[in-house]
């Protein structure tokens, strides 16, 4: 009786053993799970760049939570988000003007590329990439427009840059959003240059427009001398022996109305002599 009872004991004990065995062992995996940190988050906006010793790997992790092999793997996380640059950009026009401009643009990584990005660029890439790009493409655009042209066709060599330096950063797997020219600045003397020929162009239109003024106010004085002449010849033509006995008549009328019958006492002239036979 005793033994079968110290024989259910050790039983027991064995079994309490081995599962506190088994808590230990897990216990102490959990603790090496996170010591050694096997797993990443990429945030948004990103993509991870898979790396094995060292060694850039084709595979790009997306957003979100990623395994990955401890003391073997290491990620980089790359910015796939817009970026905006700014660019100082000095050259030349065809007619030989000095010309300063400033190059703005939004671009981004091509995000399934980011590990090539980063294998051959690295991480700076606004200052070995972007910025020659810019400059060299500024100065190859900017010497096919005269200094008066960049100014006038603006928006034609905005485009052009833009679909220049588009083709050169594709290359690099970069790209490009927008792009803008904020501004174009040249030298003083040709600004006043500039600003002299814009005055006298206006000065010219203005001398236009008033000899325009002058030359229809002439036509329509001559339009209207020429009326009143063709007027007068035509009054002149319907003229006739009757017409003038018709006004004769209306006049010694008008007359006979006006008088009262009195002869005047005095008078400084001649009677006003009535032609009765005209009325007949």
């Amino acid at each position: 009786m005793e033994r079968d009872f110290f024989d259910e004991f050790k039983t027991k004990s064995a079994k309490g053993q081995k599962g506190a065995l088994v808590m230990i062992i897990a216990l102490i995996a959990i603790i090496a799970i996170i010591a050694l940190n096997p797993f990443v988050t990429i945030g948004a906006g990103e993509r991870g760049v898979v790396m094995n010793f060292g060694a850039v790997q084709p595979v790009v992790l997306d957003e979100g939570l990623h395994f990955i092999i401890p003391f073997v793997q290491k990620v980089v996380k790359v910015d796939v988000k817009v970026q905006k640059s700014q660019t100082d950009a000095d050259a030349s026009s065809r007619d030989l003007q000095e010309v300063s401009s400033t190059i703005a643009l939004n671009y981004h990584i091509v995000p399934d590329k980011a590990n090539l990005v980063y294998q051959q660029i690295g991480v700076y890439f606004k200052d070995r990439i972007i910025d020659p790009a810019v400059q060299e493409v500024s100065k190859a655009v900017t010497a096919n427009y005269t200094a008066e042209e960049l100014i006038t066709k603006r928006p034609a060599v905005s485009s052009e840059m833009k679909s220049n330096l588009t083709e050169r950063l594709i290359a690099h797997n970069i790209a490009v959003d927008e792009f803008s020219i904020v501004s174009f600045s040249f030298t003083k003397l040709f600004m006043e240059a500039i600003e002299s020929k814009q005055t006298a162009e206006q000065l010219a239109l203005k001398a236009k427009r008033d000899l325009d003024r002058i030359k229809i106010e002439a036509e329509q004085k001559i339009t209207s001398a020429k009326a009143e002449a063709e007027a007068l010849r035509l009054q002149k033509e319907n003229i006739s022996g009757d017409l003038v006995k018709l006004r004769q008549i209306e006049a010694a009328i008008m007359a006979i109305d006006k008088w009262n019958g009195v002869l005047p006492k005095v008078t400084s002239g001649a009677v006003p002599f009535i032609d009765v036979k005209s009325f007949e």
